[in-house]
């Protein structure tokens, strides 16, 4: 008989089947790039922690460790392809959201540890690409926030595990420790579960914005410049290569991204658009995903623009004017749904 137990069951198993093999394309795509960026590469160093955590969340999506394991997944997915088009971005020779571009800019500075670098992306995604794709996902599958409250927070203890693994083997060693003290304070002062803590509150401001499109942009676009400036400080170079000169290009990386924060902070557009996104405009630009697919995410190699220090930190590239800037910093992440 339709509509039975028995039934409602069936359906849920079949679309966790579905959804699943996306996260698996998810997870294919994540091991693309780690086989294509060299292993110094800072953003190769989250990538490999990234898809250690996204391993883990496609094995527990069909043992029952989630209450709703399609909305899981597809969570997931959304939540990826911010990342994959903050990679596709910097390979398109444009600017990442700014809450990326501090790991962007400085993912081959020979003064920053790569445990910063681990740190610094968990930041971006977490902070800032997180509470977005929360409410992104809620939107698509028309249900709320409080909703996929339960498992969001089970997530939590794969986080852990992940983190607490990874810090055990990028942790440096006592050479480092013994001459950067203010390293030992980052890695106690940065907490996987305190971020995803305030995550869950800008999930709840950007839930009770969306009627509110231009107040929803603006605090997504503060949001980014805030989460891009601990991302900054958390790659501040400590290793003996960490000159003078590239404390001041540091310092000047961190004025130009608190100047693009306010730009967008003023930003207002009346169209009404998910997540306080801007509406979308079809652009064909490289980087772009079009609806229905994984954004591209050929990648530039370390040695280019974006990936040394001294193209990275000196002057301003060409980029986008500031429309496309600002779509480049809050669009959606443009997969399908489940």
């Amino acid at each position: 008989m339709p509509g039975t137990a028995v039934d409602r069951t069936a359906t849920a198993t079949a679309t966790a089947t579905t959804v699943t093999a996306t996260v698996t394309e998810v997870v294919d795509r994540l091991r693309g790039l780690a086989a294509e960026l060299p292993p110094a590469d800072g953003v190769a160093v989250f990538n490999r922690l990234y898809l250690d955590v996204t391993e883990a969340v496609r094995d527990r999506l069909g043992d029952g460790y989630f209450a709703d394991p399609p909305t899981m997944a597809e969570l997931d997915v959304v939540f990826a392809g911010r990342y994959l088009r903050a990679v596709a971005a910097d390979a398109a020779g444009h600017e990442p959201p700014a809450c990326w571009r501090p790991l962007f800019a400085l993912r081959a500075h020979p003064g920053v540890h790569p445990l910063q670098f681990a740190l610094a992306g968990m930041n971006a995604h977490i902070q800032h690409d997180l509470p977005l794709a929360v409410v992104d996902t809620c939107r698509r599958r028309g249900c709320a926030p409080a909703d996929v409250e339960e498992d969001y927070h089970r997530i939590n203890g794969l986080l852990a595990e992940v983190e607490t693994a990874v810090r055990e083997r990028l942790m440096p060693g006592p050479d480092l420790l013994e001459q950067a003290e203010p390293f030992t304070h980052l890695l106690g002062a940065w907490s996987v579960g305190v971020a995803r803590e305030r995550a869950w509150s800008a999930v709840g401001a950007l839930w009770e914005l969306r009627h509110l499109p231009g107040a929803a942009r603006a605090f997504a676009a503060a949001l980014a410049g805030s989460v891009g400036l601990l991302g900054r400080a958390l790659l501040l170079p400590l290793g003996p290569h960490a000159g003078p000169d590239a404390r001041d290009a540091h310092d000047a990386r961190d004025a130009h991204d608190a100047r693009d924060a306010r730009d967008a902070r003023d930003t207002r557009d009346a169209q009404d658009t998910p997540s306080g996104d801007p509406a979308p405009t079809r652009r064909d630009t490289p980087g772009t995903a079009p609806a229905g697919r994984l954004p591209e995410t050929r990648n530039r190699p370390a040695g280019g623009s974006a990936g040394t220090p001294g193209g990275a930190l000196a002057g301003d590239q060409a980029q986008l004017d500031q429309a496309q800037l600002d779509q480049a910093q809050l669009e959606c992440s443009g997969l399908p749904s489940a």
